[in-house]
């Protein structure tokens, strides 16, 4: 799915500025724990998450996270989207939650990181 077309499924506001709209992002995972995402996140993913701190950054650059996506209407400080920016991760914010915002994720195609391996 193409960071465009997540853009317009989650009614989603840019904060890093310009982006490449034709990036294509294959997983979502959302998540309050970083250390879940550094578990399980993969790379060419959007992390949706409601918390707003500089570890969310830091956290997405060592998992390869391109797109980090704040629910409910928070908005990281300037700090942050300063460090995404040094980084060449994309920002964007939605007032939809967490739910809502995976469920449209998901209803559009996007597949859903893979927390543990059901066939073992």
């Amino acid at each position: 799915m193409k960071l465009m077309e997540i853009e317009e499924i989650l009614e989603a506001e840019v904060l890093t500025g310009e982006y490449d709209p034709e990036i294509e992002i294959e997983i979502g995972c959302s998540s309050d724990l970083m250390s879940e995402v550094l578990a399980y996140g993969e790379p060419c993913s959007i992390l949706l998450t409601g918390l707003t701190n500089i570890q969310v950054i830091n956290t997405a650059n060592v998992a390869d996270i391109k797109l980090v996506c704040f629910v409910m209407g928070k908005i990281p400080d300037e700090k942050i989207i300063n460090l995404a920016k040094k980084n060449d991760i994309t920002v964007f914010i939605t007032k939809l939650t967490t739910f809502e915002s995976c469920g449209r994720l998901y209803k559009n195609g996007l597949k859903s990181c893979s927390y543990f391996d059901l066939d073992k």
